[in-house]
């Protein structure tokens, strides 16, 4: 997707919120609708009955028929995909959706002229009851959009983002494999010897989200200093994300234009992120530091950066099964787990290598990447004749 700073005036952005919450209404209808409905009492309406419901429901109510049909409806077939998507087993199942935190719509039946540019840096959009809304053109206009998905993150910022398939970034040709270590105190180590680290706040900015967040601590609920405190939280963090999210978008597109093939650990993210609270019956162990570690991957951007580099490199991109790549010596093959000194240093027992851990690891993943290149590559003939020994041997 293409994304750009919305810039709405204050009516306009009074009237987006308007289209955000009526998203989020239907949507949260939807889910209580397909809560209720049970195997006993049959399957739960699809989208063509929950649109013909959404007719029925404006034509009843004045204040559900003064917001866009249009946006209601998209929000309807976002939860049916949404749905789809969690009995194909590729997503959780959806959930309810809370203001402040989830808002945002689509807008479909785009044309050419729903698009103007205006200047070198700026452009307009045709919202529906909304008008034209201009938005920031910081990267030239996509072509043939068909969709747009208006945003407004926890700062307020509203953002659009139009549907489109951008081209991958062609391979360089030059038969280059690396393989990527992601971690904590180093965000990705290449095979190449480099550690790049996604940018963070800034020391004075960490002090600052600290105070403020005490401050948080002491504001009494509901109240107007709270909300306060909480926008300015919402400012800090917002332009963390932006910076991990630009060095994400500059280190992918790097990786995809420099390296025919980029391996990648196979991790489960979101089994590695879980709490470690526990229960109360039988609390967790260690919460506090699991919680920081928790905070430490996220924080690295481990699971949009390998997303990133699938989106730009497709079929260049090769996930290797993570078992002992960080206690295995890249010079002798060894498994040691007594081999890693530290959590920086690997010293073999067996042949004296010494090296930084990350990147002895990220150079096993990068062999083992070759390897699974090589084997996918390989001819069935070669294969059949490379095991035609193995089966005179077993007979």
């Amino acid at each position: 997707m293409s994304r750009y700073r919305l810039r709405p005036t204050p009516d306009q952005a009074r009237r987006l919120s308007e289209h955000c919450a009526d998203a989020r209404y239907v949507w949260n209808l939807a889910v209580e609708q397909h809560a209720w409905w049970t195997p006993r009492r049959g399957p739960a309406p699809n989208y063509v009955a929950q649109a013909r419901q959404l007719t029925e429901a404006r034509r009843e109510f004045g204040w559900l028929r003064a917001g866009s049909q249009m946006v209601q409806q998209q929000a309807l077939r976002d939860f049916g995909q949404a749905v789809s998507n969690f009995f194909a087993g590729t997503h959780r199942r959806p959930t309810w959706r809370k203001a402040g935190r989830h808002e945002g719509f689509r807008i479909v039946a785009v044309r050419s002229e729903h698009i103007e540019r205006l200047s070198r840096n700026a452009a307009r959009v045709w919202v529906p009851k909304a008008g034209w809304v201009r938005f920031r053109l910081s990267r030239p206009l996509p072509d043939g959009v068909k969709s747009y998905r208006i945003t407004r993150d926890s700062a307020g910022r509203w953002h659009i983002a139009f549907a489109v398939v951008p081209a991958p970034v062609p391979a360089p040709g030059n038969g280059q494999v690396v393989g990527v270590d992601r971690g904590v105190t180093v965000s990705a180590a290449l095979s190449t010897g480099e550690l790049l680290h996604a940018p963070d706040l800034a020391a004075s900015e960490r002090r600052r989200l600290v105070r403020l967040q005490r401050k948080l601590s002491r504001a009494q609920r509901g109240s107007s200093r709270r909300s306060r405190v909480k926008a300015q939280i919402a400012v800090l963090k917002a332009r963390e994300t932006d910076r991990r999210k630009d060095w994400i978008e500059k280190t992918s597109t790097s990786l995809a234009r420099c390296f025919d093939v980029i391996g990648v650990e196979d991790l489960n993210i979101r089994g590695m992120t879980r709490s470690a609270k526990g229960t109360v019956e039988e609390p967790g162990r260690n919460v506090a530091a699991k919680a920081g570690l928790n905070r430490g991957i996220l924080a690295s951007g481990w699971g949009l950066l390998v997303t990133r580099l699938e989106h730009k490199a497709p079929g260049r991109v090769v996930r290797i099964d993570p078992a002992y790549s960080s206690h295995t010596c890249s010079a002798c093959g060894i498994t040691d787990r007594e081999a890693r000194e530290s959590q920086a240093r690997i010293s073999c027992r067996s042949c004296g290598h010494t090296g930084n851990a990350d990147v002895n690891a990220a150079i096993n993943i990068k062999t083992a990447a070759g390897r699974a290149v090589a084997a996918r590559e390989e001819p069935a003939a070669t294969r059949l004749t490379h095991r035609e020994p193995q089966l005179l041997l077993s007979a």
